[in-house]
């Protein structure tokens, strides 16, 4: 039996970029107040309430799980900039988190089961 290999496109990143009418400060605030990052991405939603990594004013990261089995978890990172119009390059990266996925063990493994004296 040969090992599972894991497709190339598993570890890409999804990148969506929108381009904001509001002033950086202001979407800065919207994903860093928890009140306010609450109204559109639930605390329920994250592995953690808190940030992972931020460059304040300019980067912020946070750690997703899935709320169905397997429970998969990844990053997502808010990256803000302003842009040529006065408002917000504002820019979601959502990347799997590198975790080793655990194979099931074979229901028999065809090998004798030895027991302790004890």
């Amino acid at each position: 039996m040969s090992d599972a290999v894991k497709p190339d496109h598993a570890d890409a990143a999804l990148v969506i970029e929108y381009e904001l009418d509001a002033p950086p400060e202001k979407v800065w605030r919207a994903v860093t107040i928890p009140a306010l990052r609450e109204r559109w991405l639930p605390d329920c939603d994250l592995a953690g309430a808190e940030p992972e990594a931020t460059i304040t004013g300019e980067e912020v990261r946070y750690r997703l799980r899935e709320s169905e089995p397997p429970f998969r978890e990844s990053h997502v990172t808010f990256r803000i900039e302003p842009n040529e119009a006065g408002g917000t390059r504002f820019r979601i990266i959502q990347q799997a988190c590198d975790i080793r996925e655990e194979r099931p063990q074979p229901a028999n493994s065809n090998r004798r089961t030895l027991m302790r004296a004890a």
